[in-house]
């Protein structure tokens, strides 16, 4: 009998190892680092952050699959009170509302918008050009862009009116993201998959897995490229200055604060999971998403002004810091004239798969990963049914 392999131990490879295991395939997951997760990591110690702010939405096609299979655990959503702390700076103030003309766009559904437009153009056509420029930079919670105005219409639309649905979408795993991959490599172990950590596969060891059954690759797009020497694997995706705070807790504090004046987003986690933090302090975490020719400072710099509206006197109350920088990183993003189907095709031929949240698959942030990851398992196990021995991959 084949074994199906799958390349990285994170939330796309564990959906294609439980999907292919519970048709009874042999299963190896192969994951680079000592720990699982990818970039559902989330740290240990006293600040439980994951490599940017992460939120399950409860519509999408994942939230459903978890759980069915009791692998979401307890979530949270945003307390009410603390949801009435939601604030925007609009014309360089910080307001409670947003503005009417984002709320309107905001309740049309992506079937609505043009693929073949940018967002600005066929938004400012709807609610006049500060209402457009407003509702691309919002989008900024589910995006990662510096310019979402650019992109396809139909494409911003989708996020625009899932991030700002009502009742909020937005749910969070209790204790993070770490939670939900280890009841998933508990899943996939007690059905008999073979998980091996720091078990780093180069074109030669690929070489040698393919003679033995389809492969499943399961990392960033730009690490697949490398893989299988293919440099067509390429999309567009964002370049985003990230920001970790832990501050000495405040009563009145933002719950987040989203910038109008340009895509900014930053909020604290600890009002709807306080296990992120000790007692006394709360966790803050927000994206900026910059240019390519920008520096991580000119981000930096954004979400510092962001949080003397916001979180007056943080400077002295923090505790704990960290900037990093995510580049290619923040999922695929689709210019005008193209959808997801355009993405990089899932099955590469002679039974390689890809699975990750740049590829041609449907849904939002995450979605794609689990969407992509369902795919691949099934076109592996229909390969492995119709199994004639492979030729090598041509790398």
């Amino acid at each position: 009998m084949q074994r199906i392999h799958i390349i990285g131990g994170g939330l796309a490879g564990f959906t294609a190892a439980i999907t292919a295991a519970e048709s009874g395939a042999l299963v190896t997951v192969h994951e680079a680092h000592h720990t699982l997760g990818g970039r559902a990591r989330t740290a240990e110690g006293p600040y439980r952050t994951n490599e940017g702010p992460h939120a399950l939405y409860r519509r999408g096609p994942h939230w459903s699959w978890l759980d069915r299979r009791n692998l979401l655990g307890p979530t949270t959503t945003v307390p009410p009170l603390e949801a009435a702390r939601l604030r925007f700076r609009h014309r360089s103030t910080l307001r409670r509302t947003p503005p009417l003309a984002l709320l309107r766009l905001s309740r049309r559904s992506a079937a609505q918008a043009p693929v073949d437009t940018d967002f600005r153009t066929w938004a400012t056509a709807q609610i006049g050009e500060d209402g457009a420029r407003t509702a691309a930079h919002y989008t900024a919670v589910a995006l990662f862009h510096h310019d979402p105005g650019s992109l396809s219409a139909a494409f911003v639309q989708e996020r625009l009116h899932r991030a700002g649905a009502l009742p909020p979408e937005a749910r969070y795993p209790i204790g993070g993201w770490a939670q939900i991959i280890d009841r998933m490599a508990s899943r996939a172990w007690n059905l008999s998959v073979r998980i091996e950590t720091a078990s780093r596969i180069d074109s030669a060891a690929l070489g040698t897995l393919a003679r033995t059954g389809p492969v499943v690759v399961a990392t960033s797009l730009d690490a697949a490229r490398t893989l299988l020497g293919d440099p067509a694997l390429t999309w567009a995706s964002g370049r985003t200055a990230l920001i970790d705070l832990a501050l000495r807790t405040r009563r009145g504090d933002a719950f987040a604060v989203s910038d109008l004046d340009a895509p900014g987003w930053i909020e604290r986690f600890t009002a709807q999971d306080r296990t992120l933090a000790p007692h006394g302090e709360q966790l803050l975490q927000g994206q900026f998403p910059i240019a390519p020719d920008a520096s991580r400072a000119t981000g930096t710099a954004r979400a510092e002004e962001l949080l003397d509206l916001g979180y007056p006197g943080w400077r002295e109350r923090t505790v704990w810091r960290r900037d990093a920088l995510a580049t290619g990183r923040t999922g695929a993003v689709d210019h005008p004239g193209t959808t997801w189907r355009d993405r990089p095709a899932i099955d590469r031929g002679n039974g390689i798969y890809l699975a990750g949240d740049q590829v041609a698959a449907p849904g939002l942030l995450s979605e794609v990963s689990f969407t992509s990851g369902i795919k691949a398992a099934l076109l592996a196990l229909k390969a492995t049914e119709n199994h004639t021995e492979p030729s090598a991959p041509r790398l």
